[in-house]
């Protein structure tokens, strides 16, 4: 019970490596899993019978059931597995692809179901063949399986290679007079060798109809061929027997058992009957199956494993990367930014440049300066700024942002020159004239009356031009303090909009790392989940019911 429970867990290891794995479904490692599973999931002891058409499979079968269970008229075109169970009368089972089950008494409906067509082809549309009769040792839980014969077609040997996955011992019936080449014994011999089959007895058919020394000559190169399987047999029981089919069928239809032990069918049945009490009771020698196949499977595993760490290495490295250009892109937005808030700061940028704008202001080529002097440098850290955040979106492969855009306020709206200012000028430059040309004399006619009227001219004019320069020095100052104030106006409202603006950019900008990081990590734990997948299969593939020591 616990070592059928331990074949239950290694099937569903097996599926669980394919569904994993995902091995084709041509594959004939994947048709030899499924029919693996099968094999351990099916307690019966199955004998499976085959070898090429007109050999004697069905006879010797008959032979050994004691009566005419499968027609002997079947036997060049048996197209079908045919399974034999234990049954208290002899009947038939059929069931279809569609699942279609039409059941009769004793065999006569094999003709329909079991036979290859007129192009020797075998029916599509049958699923399984199962006859049943009375039989000690079918009573006992073995089943018998009758296999199509292996030289007419592809399909045909592809479908008992297939079924002799299922088999616990194989009876391969030769025919004596047509013996298998070298070639054809080493290809099968490798083909069940790698797949753990080493349960094989060889039966000669036909030597009844070769003369005595020839029997001999044949029975001691056959002998040489069933030394060269490995089997997994009983102490003291030879894997090669001969039993004449045909005389054994008739002997024992008849009854005769001292005609049918000249056969060599009774020693035969003795034979089976020791091979199937020995092994029906611990089924251990499936172990050896178990582990040919279990091997391939933890190639392919450990091959899948190597390739998945392979990723998750390159992923992992792919990621550092990702994280240090991250860091580095980070870094590099946040010093740009930091600069450019750090030139925005109002008490800085009042310093730089409110001197600056006044003078353009008050000079009247503020558009000019503000192009070639203010806009200049805001270019150059909008420039450095967006080339951080190009290269983020270059490198992990998002969509370019919308341009980092700094809007300027309204331009400062200036009034002409004061026309009183000029008018009053031109008014005492006038008054010095009146004062001078009735004093002109003084100039002609010398002496200290002249002196005295020049005296007085000049004190007018000097005292009126001083007069002047005051107003004047007083409006300019006046003049200044506005320009100043409207350059602290403007200049204020910029940093404030400024600010805004990257505060925004920034948002958009920290949304593409975000993203990036988030994605690598789902690629990274799907990838994990494989790998531990992986290595659930080979700690599974691992357990000790694989040991054929327990």
């Amino acid at each position: 019970m616990e070592q059928s429970k331990n074949f239950l867990q290694v099937s569903n290891a097996f599926k669980k490596a394919l569904d994993i794995l995902e091995i084709e479904e041509t594959s004939d490692l994947k048709k030899d899993i499924i029919s693996l599973c099968n094999y351990l999931e099916n307690p019966t002891f199955r004998i499976a019978v085959f070898g090429p058409f007109n050999y004697g499979k069905s006879t010797l079968l008959n032979a050994l059931l004691g009566n005419k269970t499968l027609p002997i008229d079947l036997i060049p075109t048996t197209g079908a597995a045919i399974y034999v169970k234990y049954g208290e009368k002899l009947s038939t089972k059929i069931t279809l692809i569609d699942d279609t089950i039409i059941c009769e008494e004793g065999t006569d409906i094999l003709k329909k179901y079991a036979i290859l067509n007129d192009q020797r082809y075998m029916r599509d549309d049958v699923k399984s063949v199962e006859v049943y009769c009375e039989h000690p040792l079918l009573k006992m839980g073995v089943e018998f399986l009758d296999l199509p014969g292996t030289n007419d077609r592809e399909k045909q040997d592809n479908l008992v290679k297939d079924k002799l996955l299922t088999a616990d011992l194989i009876i391969q019936v030769v025919d004596g007079r047509k013996l298998m080449t070298l070639g054809e014994r080493e290809n099968f011999r490798d083909w069940l060798l790698n797949r753990g089959i080493n349960s094989v007895v060889l039966v000669i058919n036909f030597l009844n109809l070769l003369e005595s020394e020839e029997q001999k000559e044949v029975y001691h190169r056959l002998r040489f061929v069933a030394e060269s399987f490995r089997v997994n047999l009983p102490p003291g029981i030879s894997n090669l027997y001969r039993v004449d089919a045909l005389p054994a069928l008739r002997a024992r239809l008849k009854g005769d058992n001292c005609a049918a032990q000249t056969t060599g069918l009774s020693i035969f049945e003795s034979a089976l009957q020791s091979i199937v009490t020995t092994q029906k009771e611990s089924l251990s020698f499936r172990i050896s199956r178990l582990v040919e196949i279990r091997n391939q499977l933890k190639i392919i595993t450990e091959n899948k494993q190597q390739i998945i760490t392979q990723k998750l290495e390159k992923e992992q490295q792919k990621i550092e990367i990702q994280k240090k250009a991250v860091k580095i892109i980070k870094q590099g937005f946040q010093r740009s930014l930091s600069e450019f808030e750090s030139w925005l700061y109002l008490p800085k940028l009042l310093t730089n440049y409110q001197t600056e704008m006044s003078l353009a202001l008050e000079k009247r080529n503020f558009k000019q300066w503000h192009q070639n002097e203010f806009e200049s440098k805001i270019l150059a850290y909008k420039t450095m700024i967006m080339e951080w955040v190009d290269k983020a979106c270059e490198f992990f492969e998002h969509q370019p942002l919308n341009p980092l855009i700094i809007s300027f306020p309204e331009m400062p709206k200036m009034s002409p020159p004061a026309i009183e200012k000029v008018q009053k000028k031109s008014i005492d430059i006038d008054d010095i004239a009146a004062v001078g040309v009735p004093t002109g004399i003084g100039w002609v006619l010398g002496g200290p009356v002249g002196a005295a009227v020049l005296g007085g001219a000049s004190y007018l004019l000097n005292k009126t031009t001083t007069k002047t320069e005051q107003k004047e020095s007083q409006q300019n100052s006046h003049d200044k303090i506005s320009y100043n104030e409207i350059a602290k106006e403007y200049l204020t409202r910029f940093s404030e909009q400024a600010f805004l603006s990257l505060r925004q950019y920034e948002q958009q900008a920290e949304k593409i790392m975000i993203l990036t990081e988030n994605k690598e990590s789902v690629e990274m734990t799907q990838l994990s989940h494989q790998l531990q997948l992986l290595n659930d299969v080979l700690a599974i593939l691992d357990q000790p019911c694989f040991n054929s020591d327990k």
